[in-house]
């Protein structure tokens, strides 16, 4: 059974977090309404290879032009009859477009409205663009990787944009279930720059207390039993034998 199955969602197409969290409410049963541009985007077909969009799979795709007056007010039919919204565009953008906040809580009080930006809604980053490594640097979670004075090492771009949509999808379950006690629904401000610093709260915690990054060797690094390994073949082998019991299982197997 998929916890979401009674729950219906609009997703106004952006790249990014906002497709990856409204695939996540597909996959634990909720009913995603796609709302794209007219006519195919370069964008989605760049990052789909040609192939069917992956972050499309499991939601209904409808196409609107939403600079034509009467897309809108279809788009706000939809928004009438659904649980949840996903949007992902600068602020002020959906104002604009007459489907804001204000604009869609009018037709359907009980909405959770799902905002996902880099930065947050308000502040001196707000109209600012950013990708995935300005929001790793600014959060701190960046600097966590460098070691011994080296150079921060990027991971694959998709860990902001991943923490944002997971953030976005708590945010929007957390609302839905609020909305169907009290009948009242709410707007959730994800940015990814926040749930980045949320997650990375333990490393930093960690770090502050030498035990990562540090001068002195630790579980996190320059310890043989926690690293990565050249293997003959030319690829890699990853051990963590961190505690006490799996450190002797270790010794035993290597003969030392």
């Amino acid at each position: 059974m998929k916890p979401l199955t009674q729950v219906t969602v609009i997703e106004f197409e952006g790249i990014g977090p906002g497709p990856l969290c409204g695939r996540m409410l597909a996959d634990l049963g909720a009913s995603v309404t796609l709302i794209a541009r007219p006519g195919t985007s370069s964008v989605v077909d760049k990052l789909s290879g040609g192939a069917k969009p992956p972050l499309r799979e499991g939601k209904h795709v409808i196409e609107l032009n939403l600079k034509r007056p009467e897309d809108v007010r279809q788009a706000l039919a939809l928004v009438a009859g659904s649980d949840a919204l996903i949007e992902g565009n600068r602020p002020g953008v959906m104002e604009r477009l007459g489907l804001g906040p204000a604009h869609c809580a009018a037709v359907n009080p009980r909405l959770v409205y799902g905002r996902m930006t880099g930065w947050g809604q308000q502040g001196p980053l707000a109209q600012a663009a950013g990708h995935d490594i300005n929001y790793l640097a600014l959060s701190g979670v960046l600097s966590l990787s460098a070691v011994h004075g080296q150079l921060p090492v990027s991971p694959p771009t998709v860990l902001g944009d991943a923490s944002g949509a997971l953030g976005l999808c708590l945010g929007i379950v957390s609302g839905v279930l609020q909305a169907h006690k009290s009948g009242q629904g709410c707007v959730v401000d994800a940015a990814i720059v926040d749930v980045v610093a949320m997650l990375g709260g333990l490393a930093q915690w960690i770090a502050s207390s030498g035990g990562l990054g540090g001068p002195a060797p630790s579980v996190f690094h320059d310890s043989p039993f926690y690293d990565v390994y050249r293997c003959a073949d030319g690829g890699f082998v990853t051990l963590g034998a961190i505690e006490p019991q799996f450190y002797g299982l270790l010794l035993k197997k290597l003969g030392l």
